[in-house]
């Protein structure tokens, strides 16, 4: 199989198993979807679904948020992890907001990730998910799928991300990169993984990989 019918297999089969991609994220606008991104490093969507509720019955835009203090903020979203560092994140980012951006998520790479505790990848989601600007963010399961279905090298996930966006076309990116994620969780996790249940790996994946 050539790597161009790899990566036709790969879309139609996601396809078929995910015709809809609910952003796992629960958010109502680009700056709700930036916080909850940004408390989703190192958690999971569904802890972080647990908290943002709480943390946005008090701020949901930059403005209330920065009459939180820090360390209110902390208190909030501390069963996510690293909350020290991402209430920080969020008080800053959500002042800069309002300093330079009249309160809104601006909408470019450059801005984004000039944001306090704001990376490529958070900045690409929010690009994506909240404006429709085609981008591919990499989380671990998209870097570990890349490279069990022998389409990237798995060296790092900058090199997973240039992968992805050189083999698949542009405008399935934004909806792609969601299927990849959910087809990892489903049937290609990290733990517990059983190659009969991971038709897309036993079809296409490396030779290692088969049974």
């Amino acid at each position: 199989m050539t790597k161009s019918e790899k990566v036709d297999f790969v879309i139609n089969t996601l396809e078929e198993l995910y015709p809809e991609t609910p952003i796992p994220l629960d958010h109502k606008d680009p700056y709700t979807l930036l916080i909850a991104v940004l408390l989703s490093a190192q958690s999971t969507d569904a802890r972080v679904n647990t908290i943002t509720p709480l943390l946005f019955a008090k701020a949901d835009n930059p403005y209330d948020m920065v009459k939180l203090t820090v360390d209110q903020i902390r208190d909030i979203i501390k069963p996510v992890g690293l909350s020290p560092m991402k209430s920080k994140g969020i008080y800053g980012l959500s002042k800069i907001l309002i300093d330079q951006h009249d309160g809104q998520v601006p909408q470019s790479f450059e801005a984004l990730e000039a944001l306090p505790a704001v990376g490529h990848k958070t900045a690409s989601v929010v690009m994506s998910q909240a404006f429709g600007i085609p981008a591919f963010p990499v989380d671990t399961h998209i870097h570990r799928l890349m490279y069990r279905w022998g389409l990237s090298t798995g060296k790092n996930v900058t090199q997973t991300e240039k992968d992805a966006k050189r083999l698949f076309p542009r405008e399935k990116w934004n909806k792609l990169h969601l299927q990849i994620i959910f087809y990892g969780r489903e049937y290609s996790p990290a733990r517990g993984w059983d190659l009969e249940q991971d038709q897309i790996t036993k079809t296409i994946g490396r030779a290692k990989f088969r049974s």
